[in-house]
């Protein structure tokens, strides 16, 4: 019998094209849950299953994900494999091989490791300790509501302890067979990840956002959202998901005058101008939300802040701190140094808040000032820009901390 989430709970159709005509695919982390959904079967009832549904992050959809093999490698040891299919992403991780293995065990708890390619982190600021399988956090509370789904179906009406399955506990281990050949294609070797790849997520879905044909349907959305503007209104770019909250509950924006621009910061920039000046008018304020690893990449001179085409932005906070040294603000030079030797921004955001949350704010903030300085450059009929950073949980850093 289905549970009441269950029932609530709708198919994710990936069928279905996102709306610039592309086809959506499956997140690495959702391969890797159906993996340990379809070794789980096999190990606890003998059942090889061809297609397995995975419960989305959101926690209202499903998706169906099809099962390549499900074999049993020994006594008490499943393993299960998942085609990962990127949908029109060019994402180095497509057509790869994802697998897991499932073995109980005596903790009581889920354990994750790392199998053969997928990657080990090495260095602090991660999202991930030092050590541990290169598994992201929302992919393993999938795989964790994974074994806890499974359980409840094998055993429906609660009766796990019948199956002598209360309190179980199970090893994870997530491994990818072209793992070792993609890492070095990945940012993985800079990051301090080492083995292979990361096991990443935060929705479950794959959003084909890096494509030409993605750039033009951004100016189809930014025409959209200026032709809704009425005397004095304002829009607001996001390249991602962060910043989301503040751009809808702050700003009190509708979602037509919130335009997710992806990688793509410098061409929504230009058809920002290019529509205002072919309609002779003028943008009251345009506001940038979201990361600094995306945005503070301008510091650069990189507009196109996709990973396969721009460094990391920690050097060009460095620097700005670096330039900021005066008798109100002193960056150290072993804390610069720190600061361009980090392995990603957000471990910069945290070296430098945990030095001082009075430093920390009057460096964003002077970054958010030259991000908004360099994108005012582009839009001249634009009369201001604002800009405001977040940290990975969407916690303020700048002006607005």
């Amino acid at each position: 019998m289905e549970t009441p989430g269950e029932l609530q709970r709708a198919e994710y159709d990936l069928s279905v094209l996102a709306p610039n005509g592309l086809r959506r695919g499956r997140s690495t982390g959702s391969c890797a849950t159906a993996a340990v959904r379809a070794a789980l079967y096999r190990l606890l009832a003998g059942i090889r299953l061809e297609r397995t549904e995975v419960s989305l992050p959101d926690g209202r959809h499903y998706i169906s994900v099809p099962v390549q093999q499900a074999e049993l490698l020994e006594e008490g040891l499943a393993q299960a494999e998942v085609l990962k299919d990127g949908g029109d992403d060019p994402d180095n991780t497509h057509g790869a091989t994802i697998f897991a293995q499932v073995r109980r065990n005596d903790a009581g708890e889920i354990r994750f490791f790392a199998g053969e390619g997928v990657g080990t982190a090495t260095m602090p600021g991660l999202r991930v300790a030092v050590g541990e399988p290169a598994i992201n956090p929302v992919p393993r509370g999938m795989m964790r509501a994974a074994v806890a789904e499974v359980l409840g179906e094998l055993c429906p009406g609660g009766r796990a302890g019948d199956a002598g399955w209360l309190g179980q506990g199970f090893d994870l281990t997530i491994g990818c067979r072209e793992g070792r050949a993609i890492a070095p294609k990945t940012f993985n070797p800079r990051l301090g990840i080492v083995g292979g790849i990361s096991i990443l997520g935060t929705s479950g879905i794959v959003e084909p956002m890096s494509m030409a044909s993605w750039i033009a349907s951004i100016e189809v959305y930014i025409r959209v959202a200026l032709a809704d503007c009425g005397e004095g209104d304002v829009v607001a770019y996001l390249p991602g998901k962060i910043g989301r909250g503040f751009v809808a509950q702050e700003l009190g924006l509708p979602d037509k005058r919130s335009v997710q621009i992806a990688n793509f910061l410098g061409d929504a920039l230009d058809f920002t101008q290019q529509a205002l000046a072919e309609q002779g008018r003028r943008l009251p304020m345009l506001w940038l939300a979201g990361h600094p690893g995306k945005l503070a990449k301008v510091l650069d001179g990189v507009w196109d802040t996709h990973s396969s085409k721009s460094n990391m932005a920690m050097q060009g906070v460095a620097r700005v701190a670096q330039n900021m040294n005066a008798p109100l603000y002193v960056f150290d030079t072993e804390l610069v140094q720190q600061m361009k030797e980090a392995n990603t921004v957000e471990a910069v955001i945290e070296l430098v808040r945990g030095r001082d949350e009075s430093l920390s704010r009057a460096l964003w903030t002077e970054i958010e000032a030259r991000i908004a300085m360099l994108a005012a450059a582009r839009v001249p009929h634009a009369d201001r820009v604002e800009v405001r950073l977040f940290d990975l949980d969407g916690r303020q850093l700048g002006a607005g901390a």
